[in-house]
């Protein structure tokens, strides 16, 4: 899949559609947010209820969503429903729209109910989307640790101060 497959507003619309509870996370939250990093993936904290977990199930199959990562057979048996998801907590898709990553309990938080407390409805692209707020970001970029993510950490820090001396 190439940059010009990247469709995440085609991702966000199947996910509403199918009433997913989700809040978007990860670099195109903070896209959303104002925030100069572009990713070329989305990324959700799902609520892990039976009930979501097959609607999320259905949108994903929907999207024709694929296991991928380092070291994950092309053609590993794997069965994309409520049970699956249930059984484990972060997964990782390609799909026909794109990279698709869903976290139920993301670094530095403990889930969809801690994140959607703080989350606010933006439009994304025409869609209705929860996305986290800048403080919980900043909060799983701090947590996740990684070298990728402590650059984003910076500009997110960045924007939170420059957004704190307009009000």
């Amino acid at each position: 899949m190439t940059a010009a497959d990247f469709r995440p507003i085609d991702v966000l619309e199947t996910l509403a559609r199918h009433r997913v509870g989700f809040v978007l996370i990860g670099g195109l939250a903070g896209s959303a947010r104002g925030s100069p990093v572009i990713t070329g993936d989305i990324d959700i904290c799902y609520a892990r209820d039976p009930d979501n977990l097959g609607r999320l199930a259905d949108a994903l199959n929907e999207l024709g969503a694929k296991l991928r990562g380092r070291g994950v057979p092309e053609d590993l048996p794997f069965r994309l429903d409520a049970k699956t998801l249930e059984a484990g907590d972060s997964f990782t898709f390609g799909t026909n729209a794109g990279s698709v990553d869903i976290l139920g309990t993301p670094s530095g938080t403990s889930g969809f109910p801690d994140l959607d407390a703080g989350a606010t409805e933006l439009d994304i692209g025409g869609v209705a989307v929860k996305v986290a707020s800048l403080d919980d970001l900043i909060r799983m970029k701090r947590a996740a640790g990684r070298t990728k993510d402590l650059e984003h950490l910076e500009w997110l820090k960045a924007l939170r101060e420059e957004q704190k001396g307009r009000r």
